[in-house]
């Protein structure tokens, strides 16, 4: 799978940190400016969340929760490739409040 590149997250514990983003046909990733406009709505402080990013594609919503104190953060999407990658970013950083579902 060819390199499609990065986003990052922009706040919380893993703030900078880096995700990839696979070179898949209709994959978007949330830009920055996006994410950051919806975490000052929802507020800096996620803690006690649950959260769902149910069309997850490089998980950037989902982490970006994770990164802010959200208790637990389900994220669904259909590509193997994006589950193996938001997988081994779990275990990156050694998120126990994620789980990674096929639909």
């Amino acid at each position: 799978m060819k390199p499609g590149g990065e986003v990052r997250i922009i706040g919380g514990q893993w703030k900078r940190s880096k995700l990839p983003v696979a070179n898949l046909p209709g994959l978007r990733p949330t830009p920055d400016r996006v994410r950051e406009t919806l975490f000052n709505w929802l507020g800096q402080d996620m803690s006690g969340w649950h959260c769902a990013d149910p069309f997850a594609g490089t998980g950037a919503l989902g982490f970006e929760a994770a990164s802010r104190g959200a208790a637990s953060v389900l994220l669904g999407e259909s590509s193997s490739h994006c589950i193996e990658v938001m997988q081994k970013k779990c275990r990156a950083f050694e998120s126990h409040r994620h789980s990674v579902a096929a639909w």
